[in-house]
């Protein structure tokens, strides 16, 4: 996120008031520092994370973002993650985020592209490298949203002049996809 910041910056202010990079930044230092102390449990770790971006801002896509490593790891509880469950988190943590935000799939948002990892995830081989796939599908779902207008949040205002331009939630989920 410290690489990506500037650039999602950039594609922020464009649609929104620019500060995307900025809370992603502040998310990854919160949970890095949050790491260490941390519950040695994929759930315990969701949920420090979870409170570590809380922590970090205030904006919606901090809150977003919050919320669907909270449901992840509220999904988790009694489950184990392998590479079956992984899809069924994801697209459970899309319909918590859809519930919470108010977008719907189609709307130009992060979970469009989370919905296309878990899509691509659920369809992989067992000799894929998941990072990979994930990587894929993200890159696939900004490709497909480019020529949409953006249907929610603040970019909603600037519709007409969000068409041709990549959304700057889904560019995060790229760049976050690509840290795997």
């Amino acid at each position: 996120m410290d690489k990506a910041a500037p650039e999602l910056n950039e594609l922020d202010s464009r649609l929104g008031d620019g500060d995307l990079g900025v809370t992603l930044q502040k998310c990854a230092h919160n949970v890095r520092n949050v790491l260490p102390v941390a519950p040695d449990s994929v759930q315990g770790i969701l949920k420090c994370a979870s409170q570590a971006c809380a922590d970090a801002s205030g904006s919606s896509f901090g809150t977003l973002f919050a919320s669907g490593l909270l449901a992840a790891a509220k999904w988790l509880d009694g489950r184990s993650l392998d590479r079956a469950a992984l899809p069924e988190l994801l697209s459970h943590a899309v319909q918590k985020l859809s519930a919470r935000g108010g977008a719907s799939l189609g709307d130009k948002t992060m979970i469009d592209s989370l919905h296309a990892i878990a899509q691509a995830l659920a369809r992989a081989q067992p000799q894929d490298d998941l990072a990979a796939v994930a990587r894929k599908a993200a890159a696939k779902a900004i490709e497909e949203f480019r020529d949409k207008p953006n249907r929610i949040g603040r970019a909603r205002m600037f519709a007409e002049k969000s068409i041709g331009m990549d959304d700057p939630g889904m560019v995060a989920v790229l760049r976050m996809a690509e840290s795997l």
